[in-house]
């Protein structure tokens, strides 16, 4: 049976690519307009690709015999028991140990001797959850009860999912699968019987070994040669070294494709870069058990990635919510970073990937100075340029939606009002791709070419930050320019959004004006008061700590807005400051955010 039943042919419409679904009794403002039209016929010979290939594999994968591929001697032990340093709640696993399965903000009964395998999923959200094993580590907190219904789960899915399946066995699901069950394999073999301890190795082992053979894509390479290594040093004797120096001779040329050299992932997502350092982490205590050296270049990547965790963690302790990117939780960025012997309590300043980070005493802002991912790195990407975040003391006021590709449904929050920027007309810069090709290829984010020039000066006492962009050149003939001042004395920020005709666009006959909306997205739980000035807005954080908002913008409103936190949506408040530019002359927008106290109360 299909692992999603009837969820795979009942699955609700996505909404438009522009849309940004609100909740009910809260409606958002006007759908954006986007077009695939700049997808070009670059992206041609992928989805060409894709097609030939992806039959092939399904026809070949799907043979009677082709699990016989994946025997072989089969390990009689399992000879470490990884550290997965990310934190578990133990909620879920005794939800699961009473057969009440709760993931990605669905749940699903099924009390022993029953199994969530053989019956329809809620969500496709919930049915990946359930196929990657992400129940698992928290079951193994219940003792050894746990640990048999976590030996009864794993075989009863081995036994209904023996045979290679599209969905069940996707690559992205199946590496998080086979990492979840290579951390608790050795613990759930001591509860099990000498038959079961058998077959729990070959399950483990022949998981790891399809990790190695394709498909799968580049984006995900690391992460899978990650999983069939760690694999690899659970399982005991020949087995284990076969499938560990497999992986982690292919794992260098991997890292390389995936971490930059400022250790920013390539996919420009400060979570995939978190995650991706808590599996090397895995691997590397893995390696240790077995009193092996990691090779060099995981040691680099383990080096660049944790720097660049430190820079995109906020002063609230949470990760920047940039490029897809969610905030994770404070707990699971420590954990990430917690190895990190460099010293010096400084906040981090500067760039990596194509985020810039500016600081006061109270003060923290983020900016993405950078274009967004492209081809096979773009599932996660945004069209979100200049997309800006604030942390005011621990407070985080300004934020974006927390669109990541786990929130499959929420596609229009990758745009630009999904984010604190500017937008032109109520349109994009990009677009997910849709239809059949998203299928096909994922929904990668297709837009034109993206340029963005950025300077930058430190003074005493201040910061400027200047960055602008030509997304909206091609429709508009507009160059958007964002003029950051940081007062570190006053601890006040100054903003100019400036709107001016790019080279040569003058000439060009066009409309003569483009309205244009300039959101602040507010952390859900912030409390926004417009004053009677029609200019200013009082904003209260979760510490109570008042800050003005101030700008000159001819009509400044707070409207509804939705967040999206681990898959559930919230309700939160956005700010929008409204107006009309001329495509043929300079429009300027300024707007400051101060302590509540400092110029008085503006009423």
């Amino acid at each position: 049976m299909s692992p999603l039943g009837p969820f795979a042919r009942t699955e609700a419409a996505a909404p438009a690519p522009g849309e940004i679904p609100g909740l009910r009794g809260a409606p958002m403002r006007t759908p954006v307009r986007t077009t695939e039209a700049s997808a070009g016929p670059g992206l041609w010979p992928a989805v060409l690709g894709r097609l030939l290939t992806r039959q092939l594999w399904i026809e070949l994968y799907g043979l009677p015999g082709y699990g016989l591929t994946l025997r072989g001697r089969t390990a009689q032990g399992f000879a470490a028991t990884p550290r997965d340093f990310r934190p578990v709640d133990p909620a879920p696993g005794k939800a699961a140990l009473g057969g009440r399965f709760v993931l990605a903000g669905a749940s699903l009964e099924a009390p022993a001797p029953e199994d969530p395998w053989n019956r329809p999923s809620p969500t496709r959200a919930f049915a990946v959850e359930l196929h990657a094993f992400a129940w698992l580590p928290s079951l193994m907190l219940q003792g050894e009860r746990g640990a048999r219904e976590a030996l009864r789960l794993t075989l009863t899915w081995a036994t209904v999912f023996a045979r290679w399946s599209p969905f069940a066995w996707d690559p992205a699901i199946l590496a998080r699968r086979t990492l979840n069950l290579a951390c608790a394999a050795r613990r759930m073999s001591q509860v099990a019987t000498e038959a079961e301890r058998l077959r729990l190795a070959d399950v483990l082992g022949r998981q790891a070994k399809q990790l190695l053979r394709p498909p799968g894509g580049i984006a995900g390479r690391a992460e899978r040669l990650i999983a069939a290594a760690v694999a690899g040093c659970v399982l005991a004797g020949s087995p284990g070294t076969a499938l560990r120096r497999a992986a982690l001779g292919a794992l260098p040329s991997a890292l390389v494709q995936t971490v930059g050299e400022d250790g920013a992932h390539t996919s420009r997502s400060p979570e995939a870069g978190l995650e991706l350092l808590l599996d090397l982490l895995t691997l590397e205590d893995a390696l240790a058990q077995l009193s092996e050296p990691a090779p060099d270049a995981m040691r680099s990547a383990i080096r660049r990635l944790t720097s660049a965790a430190s820079f995109h963690t906020l002063p609230d302790g949470r990760l920047i919510t940039l490029q897809g990117g969610g905030p994770s939780t404070p707990a699971r960025v420590a954990a990430a970073v917690a190895h990190d012997e460099a010293e010096g309590d400084e906040a981090p300043t500067g760039t990596v990937g194509g985020v810039a980070r500016i600081r006061s005493p109270l003060l923290t802002v983020a900016a993405d100075i950078a274009a967004p991912a492209r081809g096979a790195w773009s599932a996660a990407a945004c069209a979100q340029p200049l997309a800006l975040e604030i942390v005011c003391g621990r407070d985080r006021l300004v934020t974006g939606c927390g669109w990541t590709p786990g929130a499959a449904d929420r596609q229009g929050l990758r745009l630009g009002p999904g984010h604190s920027t500017l937008t032109l007309a109520e349109s994009s810069t990009g677009a997910p791709l849709g239809g059949w090709r998203g299928g096909l290829l994922g929904h990668r984010l297709i837009s034109r070419p993206l340029n963005v020039e950025v300077h930058r000066r430190d003074g005493e006492g201040a910061v400027w930050l200047e960055a602008e962009h030509d997304g909206w050149v091609h429709d508009y003939g507009l160059l958007h320019q964002r003029r950051l001042y940081l007062d570190q004395r006053l601890d006040e920020l100054r903003a100019e959004e400036r709107l001016h005709p790019g080279p040569g666009q003058k000439e060009v006959v066009r409309a003569i004006a483009a309205p244009y909306a300039i959101r602040f997205q507010l952390e859900p739980g912030v409390q926004a008061s417009l004053a009677r000035d029609r200019r200013s807005i009082l904003l209260r954080g979760h510490s109570g700590r008042g800050w003005w908002f101030r700008t000159d913008g001819p009509d400044v409103a707070i409207e509804p807005s939705v967040h999206i936190d681990e898959g559930l949506t919230r309700r939160s408040l956005q700010i929008v400051v409204r107006g009309s530019a001329r495509t043929d002359s300079e429009t300027k927008i300024r707007w400051k955010l101060s302590p509540a106290g400092s110029g008085g109360d503006p009423t």
